[in-house]
Order: C-alpha cells, then sequence, then structure tokens
C-alpha cells in the first residue's frame, strides 16, 4: 500500500491547471528508490492552488471585515445619536415635569397660606365669640335682677309698665343672642377642624411635590460622565404600579379645589361672625337704653305723680274749700281739650281720604296721632284728678290717709327704679365688650 497524504486537497479552476502546467517539473524520475517519498507531499499544483486560496480567503475575510467595520461604525453612529436624542428628550421632559411640579407646589403653598391664615382669623373670631358670650352674662344677671326688684313694689305701682316689657324683652334678646353665639362658635370650631385637616392634606401632597421635585432635579443633572450612576436591571419593571398624569392632575387638583372649598366657607363664615357679633351688641346696647329710657321716663312719671301727690295732700290739709274752686278749674280743662281734640279728630279724618299711596304715614299723620293721644291721656288725667278732687270733698280724711299711703308707694317705687335699678344698670357692659374684644 502507499502511502498517500489523505488530506483534502482544494480544487483549482482552469486558469490555476494552466499556470501549474506551465511550471510542471518534466524532468525524469529519480528512479524507484524515491517513489515513496513523492506520494506523501503535496504536488507543485497543489502547492500553487494552496497559496491561492489562502490569498483569496484572506481577501474574503478583508473584505467582509471591512464590511462589519463599517456597519458597525454606522450603528455606533445611529445608536450614539438615538441615544444621545432619547437623552435629552429625557432630560427636556424631565424639566418641562419640574416646571409642572413647581407650578402645583406653588399652588399648594399659596392654599397652604391662605388656609392658616383663615384658621388663624377664625381662631381669632372663636375668642371673641367666646368673650361676647361670656359678656352676655352680665347683662342677662342686671335685667333678671331688675325684674326681681321690681316685683318688690307695693300698691297700685306693682304694674306691669313699659319698663317691665323692656326688661323682658331684653332677657328674651339676651336668650337669643347667646343661642345665636353658640351656634356660630360651634360652626367657626367646625371651620377650624375643616381647615386644619385640609392644610394637612395639601401639606403632605406638597411634601411629596417637595421630594419628586428634588428626585427628579436631581436625575436631570445625571449625565453621561456623572459618577454617581449605576446600573439597575430592574428599574424599569415595576412601572405598572405607577398612576398616569391624569390621575396625578386630578388628584392635585381635588386637593386645591376642596382647599378653595373650605377658603370661601371660611372667608363667609368670617364676615358672620363679624356681623354676628358686630349686630349683637348694638342690639343689646339699643335694647339697654330703650330700658333705661323706658327708666328714665319712669321715674320722671313717678316724681311727677309724686309731687302732685303731696301738692294734692297739701291742699287738703290747708283747705277743704280750695277743692271746689279746683273741680271747676278741672272741668274747664277737661272742657279746654275738647277743641283741640275735635281739631285734631278732624285732620285725621280729612286725612283718611286721601287717595292712592297719597294715603300714607307721613309726619303730619305721626304727629296727629300723637296729638290725638296726648290730649286723650290730658283729658284722662284731668277726669282722674277731677274725680279725686271730688271724691275729696266727701272723705278728706279717708283720702289723706290715701294719698300719704300713695306717696309712700311712689317713693318706694322711685327708690328701686331710680336707686337700684338705675345704678345696677351701670355696670352694663359697653359695645366693645359685647363684640367680644
Amino acid at each position: 500500500m502507499s502511502a498517500r497524504v489523505l488530506s483534502t486537497r482544494p480544487r483549482y479552476g482552469a486558469h490555476a491547471e494552466e499556470t501549474l502546467d506551465q511550471h510542471r517539473y518534466t524532468g525524469t524520475s529519480a528512479g524507484l528508490a524515491t517513489a515513496g517519498y513523492r506520494s506523501a507531499k503535496y504536488t507543485p499544483d497543489e502547492w500553487f492552488a494552496n497559496n491561492r486560496a489562502a490569498l483569496n480567503r484572506a481577501a474574503a475575510e478583508s473584505a467582509s471585515a471591512e464590511q462589519i467595520q463599517r456597519a458597525s461604525k454606522a450603528l455606533r453612529a445611529e445608536t450614539e445619536a438615538i441615544g444621545a436624542l432619547r437623552q435629552t428628550d429625557g432630560t427636556r421632559h424631565l424639566g418641562e415635569r419640574l416646571q409642572d411640579i413647581h407650578f402645583r407646589k406653588s399652588e399648594l403653598e399659596r392654599h397652604i397660606a391662605r388656609l392658616q391664615a383663615d384658621t388663624e382669623r377664625l381662631a381669632t373670631l372663636k375668642r371673641r365669640l367666646e368673650k361676647a358670650l361670656h359678656a352676655t352674662e352680665i347683662p342677662f344677671a342686671i335685667a333678671a335682677d331688675n325684674l326681681t326688684c321690681r316685683e318688690r313694689r307695693s300698691g297700685p305701682d306693682l304694674v306691669q309698665d313699659r319698663v317691665e316689657e323692656e326688661l323682658l324683652k331684653e332677657v328674651e334678646l339676651i336668650k337669643s343672642v347667646q343661642s345665636l353665639l353658640k351656634e356660630t362658635l360651634d360652626q367657626t370650631v367646625s371651620q377650624i377642624r375643616l381647615n386644619r385637616n385640609t392644610q394637612q392634606i395639601l401639606e403632605l401632597d406638597w411634601s411629596d411635590k417637595h421630594e419628586a421635585y428634588s428626585l427628579d432635579d436631581q436625575c436631570g443633572r445625571y449625565g453621561n460622565t456623572s459618577t454617581n450612576t449605576q446600573h439597575h436591571a430592574n428599574s424599569a419593571t415595576a412601572q405598572h404600579q405607577v398612576c398616569d398624569v391624569d390621575g396625578w392632575m386630578r388628584f392635585t387638583q381635588s386637593n386645591v379645589a376642596q382647599a378653595e372649598r373650605e377658603e370661601e366657607a371660611s372667608v363667609a363664615l368670617c364676615m358672620l361672625c363679624e356681623r354676628v357679633l358686630q349686630e349683637t351688641a348694638e342690639d343689646l346696647q339699643v335694647q339697654s337704653d330703650t330700658v333705661n329710657e323706658a327708666f328714665t321716663q319712669r321715674c320722671k312719671e313717678l316724681t311727677h305723680i309724686k309731687s302732685q301727690l303731696e301738692l294734692q295732700l297739701k291742699q287738703v290739709l290747708e283747705q277743704i274749700g280750695s277743692q271746689e274752686r279746683n273741680i271747676s278749674s278741672l272741668q274747664q280743662a277737661v272742657f279746654d281739650k275738647e277743641a283741640p281734640l275735635r281739631v285734631a279728630q278732624s285732620r285725621l279724618r280729612s286725612r283718611a281720604q286721601r287717595p292712592n299711596m297719597e294715603l300714607c304715614r307721613d309726619q303730619p299723620q305721626i304727629s296727629l296721632l300723637g296729638e290725638v293721644e296726648q290730649i286723650s291721656g290730658s283729658v284722662c288725667a284731668l277726669q282722674q284728678q277731677l274725680y279725686e278732687a271730688r271724691d275729696s270733698l266727701a272723705r278728706l280724711e279717708e283720702n289723706r290717709m290715701l294719698l300719704e299711703k300713695d306717696i309712700g308707694c311712689k317713693t318706694h317705687s322711685l327708690l328701686i327704679d331710680r336707686e337700684k335699678c338705675l345704678k345696677h344698670r351701670t355696670l352694663y357692659p359697653t359695645v366693645l365688650t359685647l363684640s367680644g374684644y
């Protein structure tokens, strides 16, 4: 068996075979002794073919390498451009997001400041309401004491006069004012609680946005040359757990809308508190002035009646005969009132025929009504005085005792109204105190 090389030999084309034929060795064999060496070697044609194949493979690989290098360079440039563009877009979006967060955060700050100011104002009004409510205890005690003192009047002076009516009105007014102040105070306390709850919600939202702003600002400062960046392979896997932009906007808008509602309610309640404090203080002061005026008028009436009684008693003690002349003069006085009364009543009758809207309660009408009332009152007083004068003629001693007793009642009533009630009412709180200051 001949020693042949069993390796695969490359095939060559016709051109290669021609080239090999030109260089083919045409000499004679060295003999049988070299047969074994020739069978184990390539032929020159095979050697040339192998070299050509190596050159072709190298050229092909070089061309392929150059193509891959060109494709790699283009891919690198493309990916670098796309990456830079996407990073630029990401940075721009982060900047826009920072502007949105800053705008919302500033809006939250404004509403937090407004809510805090409204809460402080409501707290001040709450203290004023509490002081005003406490201040109403003094007028109530004064009015109740006045009613109790006037219950000690004796005889005919124990009457439900205008003073008592005004005192009862004052007691009812104070009770209604206290009820209104308590109700307003409860509303104020409730609104303060709502403001603080809303402010807490806004502060939590503001805190979240402040932290988000810091994180996005830090993200916007990251660059390719930053040394504080690292790989986070699972950073993009939790995106299904986050809310969308619309949900984020609705959440903040809902908080802002709630804050605006509470701000409007706070402003309205502050105006209500101011109005309640002012009006209740003024109403109480007006009623107090009315009661004081009624007391003063009543004291004048008592003083006047007491003086008349004393004068009458003096006349009874001095002479009984003067009562006849007094009766005559009183009768004449009553007669003299008839003409003015007829005039006033005729005027009222004629003015009642005014047509349509001309039939109004104007100042002349009020004056005529007052004139009729005054004349009627005067006539009644004169007739009462006339009756007393006539009765005094019959029973002078009995009348003297009655006059003395009546004078004593008037003196006692004056003591109660003037010395006790009016002096006690000097302790009535001022309008500022009733307003909660």
